[in-house]
């Protein structure tokens, strides 16, 4: 009996990973680094806070270019456009909250996003209501993919990872709920399944509503 779902941020909650990649990709042709190359090391860090996406983006892209310069650049396009044209919701995301909130499930948030970004993102959208606890990278040792932030989670929900679930759309987050003992739920974003994830995920969907079916 599943007492908590902890759900990752962007590309689940907000259909923000696109402009992500889009200014990922923007920033990285800008200093030459080929598409293929980007498309690469975005799918490598995606869901990683910036610690560890700093070692994984300098092994794949080389070339001398610093992560944590490339990065801040990259978010002042990202900033810039939200700030215009602001962020939309996954489908299916206030019909499942509401839904968990109903049936007196835990709600909580495990998100590499720092906390001004996400809280004022949740708040735009009037969700911020819909979570118990909320967890940043900054409050863990260790990035997704280690298991700490889900530990975390669990930890504040007060429920044991196993009968939580996670609901997340990259490698890393499936492997780092994974290995914190949860139940593992991919909704497909940009990024496809793979043999990483096999090892862990529990059920693969294509649009968030889906989870309902697990409650």
């Amino acid at each position: 009996m599943f007492e908590a779902v902890v759900f990752d941020m962007d590309g689940v909650i907000f259909d923000t990973e696109k402009l992500y990649r889009r200014f990922q990709l923007e920033e990285g042709l800008a200093r030459g680094i080929p598409e293929e190359l980007m498309n690469k090391a975005c799918d490598r860090i995606a869901g990683g806070n910036k610690y560890t996406n700093k070692k994984a983006f300098e092994e794949i892209i080389g070339m001398g270019i610093d992560y944590f310069e490339y990065r801040e650049k990259m978010l002042g396009r990202l900033d810039a456009y939200i700030q215009k044209n602001g962020v939309e919701l996954k489908p299916g995301v206030v019909e499942t909250l509401s839904y968990l909130k109903d049936k007196n499930i835990k709600i909580g948030l495990a998100t590499s996003t720092v906390r001004d970004r996400a809280e004022k993102l949740l708040t735009e959208h009037d969700i911020l209501k819909y979570f118990d606890k909320l967890i940043f990278g900054d409050m863990v040792p260790n990035g997704k993919p280690a298991p700490d932030i889900y530990l975390k989670a669990c930890e504040v929900l007060n429920v044991k990872p196993e009968n939580a679930i996670a609901v997340e759309d990259s490698i890393n987050g499936i492997v780092s709920s994974g290995k914190a003992g949860m139940y593992p739920v991919m909704v497909i974003d940009l990024i496809r399944p793979n043999e990483t994830i096999k090892e862990y995920v529990k059920q693969i969907y294509d649009v968030m509503t889906e989870i309902k079916t697990l409650i």
